[in-house]
């Protein structure tokens, strides 16, 4: 399978992505497509032998849509200097078009730039522009940030401003129009020549002059929606053509009747030039608001992306150089300094500084780095100079892959949209069918006259949009995923989202999850007279030769106390029990208690040896044995402190109802003793990596909704089965690839931030599908004049518009309130 995405010009509505959704989904060789109207993208799974990319494009295109496939090629556009005449620009076009991965090269002698497509996998940016200053000429970057996501918000800005602009002449003509044709109804008195008694003709030509600028502002409803309608897709646009449209027909033929002589009078008291005016204006406005709302939506997104710094301070040949941060290459060693930003993921050469990684983490206090510490890209440097040698580049750095991340999920589905997407796809459809019933049923069975009958119809056809609806959903994705990355939680996908709002119970892995993952050698008791630092220097010498983390516990506590270290005379690792070695002539067993009976170490199950293991235990310790020359010498006890938050994050959890369980490979006791000090209260120990899954699975059978919080390592199949997989993360060495959400501050208050911030986004969904639907439930029955029916009042079409204007605001409105979700 293939994957896809492009960005879909030319919806207006939740029944345009529903229908591009439908369409391209029932293509041959489609696996998967997902249509998100608020981010206008799509991403589409396919077969790649059954299905020509092609082929889908042509088949939007058909329904009156634009794909733009996303390319993987990249974009370098440059100022050129020294040109002089065609020659020159064909020089450039000729040298940069040689180089292996450059797909185009375009020169602009006039305007003197170039704009060069490559493959960034073949070719950098710095080989381009060594190339031209080597063929003479000079460069100076242009666009430092070309990318897609930029140039959609620039394209999205020039449609916000194109949409203001065309207000202005729509309410400059609309309000005049509204006061001319409502005025002498109000009282308010008109110059004898508009008077519609003395002269109805000046009056239905001036309504018309009026109301002509108007609908050429609005003039894309018709273009859009009329296409639409007769390809058997309607859209919004659809309703608000057909809806002013029936108004301006019916009083257009008016107009003519009275330029006739028939009936001038009451033909100009008839006339609906303004409603179909209003309703254009008021729609065009709440349209313009709603485009400026979701414009918004991307903000998380663009702060991130302002985290890399535009340029870079390359040190070479003794030298320090400015230049691009897209030029710098793996290897290079890059200059900075304190205030700066770093501008790709790098390690430390030399210096010493704190680094501010608040805006990748959420970790507020800024980390200390030293000589051989990795550095993130974005991160701020804050008190020291630092030197460091560039590692991952462009999009490779952890910053371009967060980006990456929530910019997938922003456009990913949550399951609970299907339904309104569903309803969207048949919404159309049915509002024109009520409106033709309604205004006919008012006409035939009801006794209405005419114009009542119109205004039915247009209420009915103007105040239904399922643009709430297909809105509801995909912007609150797109700002509570936003806002969870600034606060250093990735949500992956809106079933992830989704899923976090309903679970019900979480399970800890307990190594490096609940613990700091980073055991350390608490206490010791000594056997046979051995003397305390004796003993840890006998254990530290023999456990020099492995890297197990018991072992290096015990050579961090040697080496706390000052204890010297040598080499042992011999080494040898027995798998699962421990070690035999030779340290200072003496031999020493290092192990467990079932290694120590094994090795038929007399003592070792005396009652002051199992009174001080089972002590240690019984603290949560692991108990590690020695002994010296065939006797009991010391049990040590080595402990992975629980972090410190660990208890009142298992607190707040139990306060959000949500059952709390540790599974772990540890023995029982140490793994009771931990639960304990944190707080919870079912534990399931002694299990493989390899069967966490199966434990996992066997909660789910409980009936338990269950969220697994590990390291996104070793308890990555745990991670895949349960509902919602939690990785932990510890600053830039974060697992972004495993779980479903990725907790990047090594702080379990993370946790609750992420389920928090679920809840939130998911309460946000419902509130949004309640009044999306709530409105078109309530305002349908009413446009169609239910209450009139039983003496109650109708609904003037230009107030439907307004609502419904306002309910697509609304919606958006109430997702952006989510920017602001702090963790309580």
């Amino acid at each position: 399978m293939s994957k896809a995405q492009a960005n879909i010009k030319g919806m207006h509505c939740a029944a345009c992505s529903a229908r591009i959704e439908r369409v391209v989904g029932g293509m041959e060789g489609v696996r998967d497509v997902n249509v998100n109207l608020a981010a206008e993208s799509m991403d589409l799974s396919f077969d790649p032998d059954s299905l020509n990319i092609a082929e889908v494009g042509n088949r939007i295109k058909a329904l009156g849509f634009e794909a733009e496939f996303v390319s993987d090629r990249e974009t370098l556009d440059l100022g050129l200097g020294g040109m002089h005449c065609a020659a020159c620009s064909a020089r450039i076009e000729r040298v940069v078009a040689a180089l292996d991965g450059v797909e185009s090269a375009s020169v602009n002698l006039a305007a003197e730039t170039g704009r060069f497509e490559f493959d960034p996998k073949v070719v950098g940016r710095r080989e381009i522009r060594k190339a031209i200053h080597d063929a003479g000429f000079t460069t100076e970057t242009r666009s430092a940030g070309t990318s897609r996501f930029e140039e959609k918000r620039r394209e999205a800005e020039e449609r916000l401003r194109t949409q203001k602009l065309e207000l202005i002449p729509a309410f400059l003509f609309a309000l005049p129009l509204l006061v001319l044709s409502m005025g002498h109804m109000w009282g308010m008195p008109l110059p004898l020549w508009l008077d519609p008694f003395m002269h109805p003709l000046t009056f239905a030509l001036v309504q018309l002059g009026l109301a002509l600028p108007v609908v050429w502002s609005g003039r894309r409803f018709y273009t859009q929606g009329i296409p639409a309608l007769l390809r058997g897709g309607p859209n919004m646009d659809s309703l608000v053509a057909v809806g002013t449209g029936a108004a301006l027909a019916y009083s257009l033929w008016n107009t003519l009747e009275i330029l006739l002589g028939v009936e001038p009078v009451e033909r100009a008291m008839d006339l609906y030039f303004e409603s179909a005016a209003v309703l254009i204006a008021m729609i065009s406005l709440g349209k313009y608001f709603e485009a400026r709302s979701k414009l918004k939506t991307s903000d998380a997104i663009r702060s991130l992306m302002k985290l890399a710094p535009d340029t870079a301070t390359l040190v070479a040949d003794g030298e320090q150089r400015e230049i691009p941060v897209d030029e710098v290459e793996p290897g290079d060693t890059l200059l900075v300094k304190p205030g700066e930003r770093i501008p790709v993921d790098a390690v430390v050469l030399s210096g010493r500084s704190h680094v501010d990684e608040s805006m990748l983490t959420g970790e507020s206090v800024p980390v200390s780095k030293d000589e051989g510490d990795p550095v993130a890209g974005g991160t701020l440097n804050t008190t020291g100079a630092l030197t460091v040698r560039a590692e991952r580049v462009g999009a490779d750095t952890m910053l371009a892959r967060i980006i990456r991340l929530v910019q997938e999920a922003q456009g990913s589905k949550a399951p609970i949209a299907n339904l309104a997407d569903r309803i969207s796809y048949y919404f159309v459809p049915a509002v024109i069918g009520i409106a033709i019933a309604s205004g006919l049923i008012w006409f035939t069975v009801g006794g209405a006259d005419f114009p009542f009958s119109l205004r039915i119809f247009v209420a009915v056809m103007v105040i239904a949009c399922p643009c709430a609806m297909g809105l509801a959903t995909p912007v609150s994705i797109m700002v509570g995923t936003g806002r969870g990355a600034q606060l250093g939680v990735l949500i992956k996908s809106g079933r992830a989202l989704q899923e976090a709002g309903s679970i019900n119970a979480v399970v800890f892995d307990k190594t490096g999850t609940l613990t700091h993952g980073r055991p350390e050698l608490v206490e010791t008791s000594v056997f046979n007279g051995m003397a305390g630092d004796e003993a840890l220097q006998l254990a530290a010498v023999a456990e020099s030769q492995s890297e197990h983390p018991l072992a290096q516990a015990l050579l961090r506590g040697a080496a706390a106390k000052g204890l010297a270290m040598n080499e042992p005379e011999s080494f040898e690792a027995v798998p699962g029990r421990g070690l035999r070695a030779t340290a200072g002539g003496r031999n020493v067993l290092m192990g467990n208690a079932e290694f120590m009976r094994e090795s038929d170490i007399p003592d070792a199950a005396s009652d002051a040896v199992v009174k001080a293991a089972d002590a240690l235990s019984g603290q949560g310790m692991t108990a590690l044995f020695m002994a010296v020359d065939g006797k009991m010498a010391a049990v040590f006890g080595i402990a992975d402190k629980l972090r410190d938050e660990a208890p009142a994050v298992v607190s707040r959890l139990h306060s959000m109802g949500m059952q709390v369980i540790m599974l772990t490979g540890d023995n029982k006791t140490t793994a009771e003793a931990v639960a304990r000090q944190a707080g919870i209260d079912r534990v399931i120990a002694q299990v493989l990596p390899d069967r966490k899954a199966e434990e996992v699975e066997k909660l789910q059978a409980e009936g338990l909704k269950t969220a697994m919080v590990g390291d996104g390592i070793n308890d990555a199949p745990a991670l895949a089965r349960a509902d919602l997989g939690l990785a932990m993360g510890s600053g830039i060495d974060v697992a972004v690839d495993s779980g479903d959400v990725v907790l990047m501050k090594g702080d379990l208050n993370a946790l609750l931030t992420a389920l928090g911030l679920s809840r939130a986004t998911m309460a946000n969904i419902r509130q949004n599908l309640f009044w999306a639907f709530a409105f078109n439930t309530i305002g349908i029955p009413v446009a169609a004049g239910l209450l009139h029916a039983f003496g109650g009042p109708t609904l003037n079409p230009m107030m439907a518009g307004t609502a419904m204007a306002c309910s697509s605001v609304t919606v958006v409105s109430n997702a952006l309130r989510l920017r602001f979700y702090e963790n309580k």
